[in-house]
């Protein structure tokens, strides 16, 4: 099995967070977003994992150490794939089509996701949807009486179906895959202006290919600060058998609420931490209230009433009650 991870896009909606890292990086529950998503789909994959393909732009070269550290420790070959310019869904996948071989697990890295079953690997394809209030802002799909998809509807005015396309896609036979994604771009054929995933499904099942739902438990997004928050909390609430709080932390007359994810070389003094706060590595944090915050690496924290928030690497808050989303290298008094 391999999965394929196209996650070259620019993250805006998450800046700044997004400014000095792409944000497939940013951590939840004290780890990278990415990571959680690949392990995620190891675990209802029901085979091994042998390669894991990411799809980026010009991120560095730290960044790809760190990918492909992410596919090793999952026992999985890293590979790097670049994609220069961005000209869709479809277009992104195929960056990877020297990968596009046996079948496979497509996984575009902005979204998170709990599920308690394991993958039926002799489904000719598998598309995870979340049924939900709103479809209109996202892609969905029709089922029939057998329960196979019949139709694609991208971002539908009037009300066709309320099972939301997740990101997520199984396909048995990836080589065909890659031949239909390749159809679109030798022929031109795009959607507002984009060589869209959907046109090749659409193909792929015209021609016989029998597409069924995956349902999952809940479906977490992190596309925005207040979002990747939220996802933060429901993380922590359903993270098992992981130690979220290292040893090495030290704590005067301070007060931990669980759950809450706490890094390496933590200082905590009459601070009271949680719930639902990850807090990352040779943070201090003092006199100060934390709740259902995200704080990357090396901030400092001091007199303030946090809530609701999301706050950088190197970052310094003196005296500061509200929700603040606070980017890399950045001081508030």
């Amino acid at each position: 099995m391999k999965i394929i991870v196209p996650m070259a896009g620019r993250g805006s909606r998450l800046r700044p967070h997004t400014l000095t890292i792409p944000k497939p990086l940013v951590p939840v529950a004290g780890k990278p977003i990415v990571q959680r998503l690949v392990e995620d789909i190891a675990k209802v994959c029901g085979e091994p994992v042998d390669e894991i393909a990411f799809i980026i732009g010009d991120f560095g070269e730290q960044v790809e150490k760190d990918l492909v550290a992410v596919a090793e420790n999952l026992g999985a070959k890293g590979s790097i794939y670049y994609q220069e310019e961005a000209l869709g869904t479809a277009h992104a996948i195929l960056c990877a089509k020297e990968s596009l071989k046996g079948n496979l697990v497509v996984a575009f890295a902005d979204t998170l996701f709990r599920a308690d079953f394991t993958l039926d690997n002799s489904a000719d394809g598998i598309i995870w949807v979340n049924q939900i209030d709103d479809p209109s802002a996202f892609g969905v799909v029709k089922l029939n009486d057998a329960n196979e998809i019949t139709d694609f509807v991208e971002k539908p005015k009037e009300f066709v179906s309320d099972l939301a396309i997740i990101g997520i896609y199984y396909f048995k036979d990836g080589a065909y895959l890659k031949d239909e994604l390749q159809y679109l771009i030798d022929n031109d054929i795009k959607e507002k202006g984009e060589y869209q995933l959907t046109n090749a499904l659409e193909n792929m099942k015209q021609k016989g290919t029998k597409f069924v739902p995956g349902k999952v438990i809940e479906w977490l997004d992190c596309g925005n600060y207040k979002a990747t928050v939220y996802t933060n909390q429901r993380v922590l609430e359903n993270t098992k058998n992981e130690n979220l709080i290292d040893s090495s932390l030290k704590s005067e007359a301070s007060h931990i609420i669980e759950p809450c994810f706490i890094g390496k070389n933590v200082q905590l003094k009459n601070a009271t931490i949680g719930p639902h706060v990850s807090i990352g590595d040779n943070c201090v944090i003092e006199d100060s209230k934390i709740v259902n915050t995200i704080i990357q690496t090396n901030s400092i924290i001091k007199n303030s009433d946090l809530n609701n928030s999301m706050i950088g690497n190197y970052v310094m808050i003196n005296n500061n009650s509200q929700e603040l989303s606070i980017g890399d290298y950045n001081e508030i008094n």
